[in-house]
């Protein structure tokens, strides 16, 4: 779309698409600048569907980031199981400490002061500074990406550089320069509802007409699909230690996978299951029974998991110190099941599986 005149009219004609037709979410009918920075990042790698019950938990335990300061990192990286990346919660935390310190606890407005914070990268920072402040900032997303990409018929995986010049570009026509928190919202609703990755509904494209990609019937070939890395298998073994209706439960050290979140004993690696079977020797212990075998799905890894069922007598203790946990705990069994325990999700699915086979009484 090389007209400037043509750009206008796309815009505008987009502007009243989002009017009618976006979606009610929480951060959208109430926002906030606190609220946005939560949205934008829970819904990193995250779909909207399951960030809502997420994000309305949050807010409702820390409506403000001088609450969120004052929480301790436990409880907010148990709020956040089952979201993933929990970096994302470590520096949403640490960000509400030094907004409290250096700014009096209100998110600051001005970028330079922004991207001191921790974990605001680009599209970040222009989400905050467009959509909470109406501030010219540019983002791009994979929504964004794509729209971008079929409008103007970019063969190929579209260039970082390209892209957020095109950002820009659209950015600084005069409608969006009214309301350049508003563009922003609309490029990514139309990415994730209209101009979806696979099947577009072209139909109900308010761009259509100025859609270089669909002049030349390419919307299944632009961008071209990434092709992702087959995930790395990994062998994992666990124990499921009970003791009088409870589970011994371990925590992670602080930099690594599931960095401080607790889990039942485990380790990995091709010898995980000979191993753990050491440890248990080494604590007077023995397994009951084998567990079916559980396989557990992240971006980049498969696990398959063995587990084990160890009832323990009253009184007795194992140490989790030779297994590189940091702390330990005995947890009622029902509560390690519960989605704000600060279990991994695989720990949390460990849990519910052992109590499904009436492993724990």
């Amino acid at each position: 779309m090389p007209d400037r005149a043509d750009r206008q009219t796309a815009q505008e004609r987009l502007f009243d698409w989002y009017a009618k037709h976006h979606r009610t979410l929480p951060w959208r009918d109430r926002p906030t600048p606190y609220g946005v920075l939560v949205s934008e990042l829970m819904l990193q790698q995250t779909r909207v569907d399951t960030v809502l019950g997420y994000y309305e938990r949050w807010m409702a335990r820390w409506p403000t980031l001088a609450d969120l300061a004052a929480a301790d990192l436990q409880d907010v990286l148990a709020q956040w199981t089952g979201l993933g990346y929990y970096n994302r919660a470590r520096n949403l935390h640490k960000t509400a400490q030094l907004v409290v310190r250096d700014h009096g606890g209100q998110l600051p407005s001005d970028a330079a002061s922004l991207a001191q914070l921790p974990g605001l990268g680009p599209y970040t920072l222009g989400a905050v500074r467009s959509i909470a402040f109406g501030e010219p900032a540019a983002l791009v997303d994979g929504n964004v990406s794509r729209v971008f990409s079929r409008w103007h018929a970019q063969p190929g995986q579209p260039q970082p550089r390209w892209l957020w010049q095109t950002a820009q570009d659209w950015l600084a026509l005069p409608t969006a320069q009214r309301d350049p928190g508003t563009w922003n919202q609309a490029l990514m609703e139309l990415g994730a509802t209209v101009c979806t990755p696979r099947k577009p509904a072209c139909a109900a494209c308010p761009v259509q007409p100025h859609c270089l990609v669909f002049a030349q019937d390419l919307q299944e070939a632009i961008p071209p699909a990434r092709v992702r890395a087959a995930p790395k298998q990994v062998t994992a073994a666990y124990a499921i230690v009970a003791r009088e209706g409870r589970i011994l439960l371990g925590r992670r050290p602080a930099k690594g996978r599931w960095a401080g979140l607790w889990e039942p004993p485990g380790l990995e690696g091709a010898a995980a299951g000979v191993q753990l079977g050491r440890w248990l020797l080494s604590q007077g212990l023995q397994a009951d029974r084998a567990l079916p075998a559980l396989v557990h799905v992240l971006t980049h890894r498969r696990y398959e998991v063995e587990s084990l069922v160890v009832v323990v007598p009253p009184g007795h203790e194992p140490d989790l110190q030779p297994l590189g946990y940091v702390e330990q705990r005995w947890q009622v069994a029902d509560d390690a099941q519960s989605q704000t325990s600060g279990l991994s999700r695989l720990g949390q699915r460990l849990c519910e599986q052992a109590g499904e086979a009436g492993e724990i009484a």
